[in-house]
């Protein structure tokens, strides 16, 4: 069985409440948070719903937002098992286990630990299921994603709903019938990790995602906000091909390399800051991933994992027709020196630009120019020395969208073209703007490198235009 999206609605008042709770459309299932409401009326909660409905008044010792007497928690809770809910959320710890002998196939058992995975989370489980109760909720914070994994066998005894919390925990909610998790939740925000009902299903093909034989996804420490879902997932779609692609967020690439063996995951792009450590994973890296030292794509083998870097492609698909003229013989300075300047200066040097790497750590500009040639600039740029402009930090892009890594320029020179991108231009781009100078943004080279990922993981190209289409629709909404 499929598992099911459950989508969480709170509010202040009953009215807002039902306002909220008419206003699912994209989800299975709605849980009705009582706990905020002061005077909540379970049946007025319930009267006239269309879909089936989770009935939660949660402690605030368990997360949650009711602040009277135990005594008034339970009286709500006896209506809403007195009630024609489908389903009534009480807290193992509530000490309410009576309430669970009264109906147990409507009772959601529920545990929720939001500061790490219980040791014995096995036992707890064994504990929960001897109450009775039709359904167990165990839902617990990771601190690495393989931690996750011991969900699986609690969800796949039966009778479960398991989750992550966090963004760690994220794969749990999005594959949950892989965890087998009888439903997930969704929502604003409700919970840690939780996303609103489409997002789920349309950034990351919740539906899909429960019967896909293949997983893809994007690993990174921003996993959570990158786009690539967006555009992935509608290019597989378009070409009904039988995969989803997810974030994964973590901060080590071993635990990565650990979850997607345990997932079965079959390729992964890798963006800031798992490029090299990607590329010394690889079993089998092609030419061009050493050539760069770092690799942005790897793919399951039977031996292991192959790699590609497809970010040199990708960078100069929108470059030449936005610079006006051929880059040989044109001065070039990158800016940053990780994994994503790398591939950018490998581009550049193919081209025949003359390429200059500049960083605040000279000792890191000096180690990729020692590896791929060209020279060492001073920092920042000085005016006068560059034609072509390339930033290939962090700085503008998620969470750092008002920084800038050259807040005084100079910006004297033809093109500045900066990988980062959002629904308004960053920092660096507007003040490039504003000084005269022609400008790029990474939107065309994330989805031109995209593309390339696509054909190397399937074998097929992408629909025309899909990937850069999904990508301005998502963002312009």
């Amino acid at each position: 069985m499929a598992a099911l999206l459950c989508e969480t609605v709170t509010a202040t008042t009953m009215a807002d409440l039902l306002a909220a709770r008419d206003g699912v459309t994209a989800a299975d299932m709605v849980e009705l948070r009582l706990d905020g409401i002061r005077d909540a009326d379970v049946a007025g909660a319930l009267a006239g719903r269309r879909l089936p409905a989770i009935v939660t008044c949660r402690a605030s010792w368990e997360g949650g937002r009711f602040d009277g007497s135990e005594e008034e928690r339970r009286r709500v809770l006896e209506q809403a098992v007195a009630s024609d809910a489908e389903f009534v959320d009480i807290e193992w710890r509530s000490g309410f286990t009576d309430l669970v002998r009264r109906d147990p196939q409507r009772i959601v058992l529920s545990s929720h630990d939001f500061t790490e995975m219980p040791a014995d989370l096995d036992g707890q489980a064994r504990v929960m299921r001897s109450t009775g109760a039709g359904v167990i909720k165990i839902a617990a914070s990771p601190a690495r994603l393989t931690d996750t994994l011991r969900l699986i066998d609690i969800g796949r005894q039966g009778g479960a709903v398991v989750i992550g919390m966090g963004d760690v925990g994220f794969p749990t909610r999005v594959l949950a019938g892989r965890f087998a998790s009888r439903w997930t939740y969704s929502g604003k925000a409700v919970a840690p990790g939780q996303v609103p009902a489409d997002r789920m299903l349309d950034d990351y093909a919740f539906h899909r995602a429960a019967t896909a034989s293949r997983v893809f996804g994007v690993v990174s420490t921003n996993a959570m906000h990158s786009l690539s879902p967006v555009m992935h997932n509608a290019a597989l779609a378009a070409a009904g091909i039988d995969a989803v692609y997810i974030p994964i967020p973590t901060a080590s690439f071993d635990d990565v390399l650990a979850f997607a063996d345990a997932m079965g995951i079959d390729g992964v792009s890798v963006t800031i800051p798992f490029k090299v450590d990607a590329l010394r994973a690889a079993t089998a890296p092609d030419d061009l991933a050493r050539a760069v030292g770092a690799a942005n794509t790897l793919r399951r083998s039977a031996d292991g994992w192959d790699a590609t870097n497809t970010d040199v492609a990708g960078f100069l698909a929108p470059l030449e027709a936005a610079f006006g003229r051929p880059l040989r013989g044109a001065r070039a300075s990158v800016v940053g020196a990780g994994g994503a300047a790398r591939a950018v200066m490998v581009a550049l040097r193919e081209q025949g630009a003359v390429v200059t790497l500049h960083a605040r750590r000279a000792e890191q500009a000096a180690a990729v120019v020692a590896d791929l040639g060209g020279a060492v600039g001073e920092w920042p740029p000085p005016r006068g020395s560059w034609d072509l402009l390339v930033n290939c930090t962090p700085l503008g892009g998620v969470g750092k969208h008002d920084e800038s890594p050259l807040p005084d320029g100079p910006f004297d020179g033809r093109l500045v073209y900066d990988l980062t991108y959002g629904r308004t231009a960053s920092r660096l781009l507007a003040d490039a703007t504003h000084a005269g100078c022609a400008t790029l943004d990474g939107l065309p080279m994330l989805a031109a490198q995209a593309e390339r990922q696509f054909e190397w993981w399937t074998g097929q190209r992408p629909p025309a235009g899909v990937m850069e289409a999904a990508l301005r629709t998502r963002i312009c909404n």
